[in-house]
């Protein structure tokens, strides 16, 4: 899925309140009354685009999933048909023939074709495009390469069948290359649309369950139902996303919104089982890990002791429960749980500063005096950073005796440049795109990789990646995973953080309010009646 970059200055405000009635959001623009079927007001941030080719943050992604979809989606239950009907397999892994329906089309009215996907998947692939997914989620398509490198103005292993029947052929067989077309970069987009040019997403024609109706720059963004949407009209007429509207929990407290998320500062007091949110309060286990990278590229964590010492000095459990109150899971690995392969004895590699020093000390560099200025690149406004990050750079003080400055980056510079900007160490995030170690372990670490972003580089965990990927014994594949991890992990590619969780609160009266398994609002299911009342108790997932 679902390719997300999520850091934890965002996390806050990409969770979605909901409300029924009209609301005049920033700018004073005053929105129409709802219709009969109701209307969803949610607290959001603006995206910096609707591209599908192009969108790589948990935001944006968010407005486009109820936008356009693709052949497969993810689900509770795995990978599931979306436009495709259904699919065959090649004996040997490599050819996928897939049936489209019939019935899918663009929310002007235009039918759903084989040709939509294969010009899809081309521009995206087409370097003037400029997507930043494109190698990730298309490169084992042949022919992918060549288009990525300018050589070619076609992609070779699409074949168009017919109106409704489309092959791709990929470089070798991948156990999880299915997975990879749930994401954004493999939805189909109107040709003429695209044609427009300019911002043309900001009045898009897309194939999903809501479609554009108003976007008012820094006020709102305003969706309504697809009265065509081939997987089910939504009971909603319209759903709002209201931008700069405040504090999700604030809003919830004065009944302005129906769901809200839960942030450290309300964490008590939504858990409280005595409290009066106790019968709303849902927490729900993301797929995701938080990390220090560094850059392993250059010095000074080019040398894997300057790496291990520095992750030796953080104390991971007290950082769990002094700064996040547990809200968090510690991360001892990469892969988080809900992933096939999590393993929960595992084990990372532990806290003893006595032995980060030693380390140092028969490091190329000697001693801390000997270090070069290093700077922790994360993101944000005006020079103020998270607990979560002072209470790292003050052990490393502490521990190390080491000054760490930080480097802010505004969120879209952040987001889409990173593997540039970065310096010696970055704080990022992951969501899984879908539910394969894959997604953790090849996609951030293998060498190369387009979000690799701190340059390591392991011939071993390269080789173990390949063999994994073309393995169809999944038990056989989650060895080779595990094996890879450990390596990782030992290395100190990244100091694994911890693995994120949800808390929400959400009205009694809200029904059909869920998170796909990526952590992504199905807005599609959502209805309300209000004469619901308060269930009892704490909803975990």
């Amino acid at each position: 899925m679902i390719r997300r970059l999520l850091t934890p200055v965002l996390s806050a405000v990409l969770v979605f309140s909901i409300i029924l009635t009209g609301c005049t959001p920033g700018g004073g623009d005053t929105l129409p009354p709802p219709g009969s079927g109701g209307r969803l007001n949610l607290a959001a941030t603006e995206p910096y685009n609707l591209d599908p080719a192009l969108v790589g943050d948990a935001g944006g992604l968010t407005f486009v999933s109820q936008i356009f979809t693709g052949l497969v989606k993810v689900t509770a239950t795995g990978v599931e048909p979306d436009i495709a009907a259904g699919w065959v397999i090649s004996n040997d892994g490599t050819v996928y023939t897939f049936t489209l329906r019939q019935d899918v089309l663009f929310q002007d009215g235009t039918p759903v074709t084989a040709a939509d996907f294969k010009y899809s998947w081309e521009r995206a692939l087409t370097p003037a495009t400029g997507s930043t997914t494109a190698r990730t989620y298309l490169g084992d398509i042949l022919g992918a390469e060549a288009m990525l490198a300018g050589e070619s103005s076609s992609l070779a292993g699409v074949r168009v069948i017919d109106d409704y029947t489309l092959e791709i052929t990929i470089d070798t067989a991948r156990s999880y290359f299915l997975s990879k077309l749930t994401y954004a970069t493999a939805f189909v987009v109107d040709a003429a649309n695209v044609a427009e040019g300019g911002e043309w997403w900001r009045s898009p024609n897309g194939t999903g369950p809501f479609k554009m109706d108003q976007w008012a720059t820094d006020a709102y963004i305003m969706l309504k139902k697809n009265e065509s949407y081939y997987g089910g009209v939504p009971s909603l007429d319209s759903v709002v996303f209201k931008f700069l509207a405040g504090r999700a929990m604030d809003l919830y407290e004065l009944g302005e919104v129906d769901v809200a998320g839960v942030d450290l500062a309300y964490i008590d007091r939504a858990l409280d089982p005595a409290g009066v949110f106790a019968a709303d309060a849902q927490v729900i286990s993301q797929l995701s890990l938080y990390f220090l990278g560094f850059n392993s590229a250059e010095a000074p964590f080019d040398d894997p002791l300057i790496r291990q010492a520095f992750s030796l000095a953080l104390n991971r459990n007290q950082l769990m429960a002094l700064v996040f109150n547990n809200m968090n899971q510690a991360a001892e690995g990469i892969v988080p749980p809900g992933i096939p392969g999590y393993d929960p004895d595992k084990t990372g590699i532990g806290f003893d500063p006595e032995l980060a020093r030693e380390l140092i000390a028969r490091s190329s560099y000697g001693s801390v005096a000997n270090l070069p200025e290093i700077t922790l690149t994360t993101l944000g406004y005006g020079g103020l950073i998270g607990s979560d990050l002072e209470a790292v750079i003050h052990q490393w003080q502490v521990n190390l005796g080491v000054e760490v400055k930080v480097r802010q980056l505004e969120p879209e510079v952040f987001l889409y440049n990173l593997k540039q900007e970065k310096d010696q160490i970055f704080y990022q995030g992951w969501i899984a795109d879908y539910p394969h170690p894959q997604n953790f372990l090849e996609i951030l670490f293998q060498t190369g990789a387009d979000n690799n972003w701190g340059g390591y580089s392991n011939p071993l965990v390269d080789q173990l990646l390949a063999q994994a990927a073309m393995l169809t014994d999944e038990a056989a594949s989650e060895a080779l995973y595990r094996q890879v991890e450990e390596i990782l992990v030992a290395d100190a590619a990244v100091w694994p953080y911890y693995f994120g969780r949800s808390y929400l609160l959400v009205k009694p009266y809200v029904k059909g309010y869920e998170l796909s398994p990526l952590g992504v609002p199905v807005l599609q299911n959502v209805s309300v009646d209000r004469a619901v009342e308060a269930p009892t108790g704490l909803t975990v997932s």
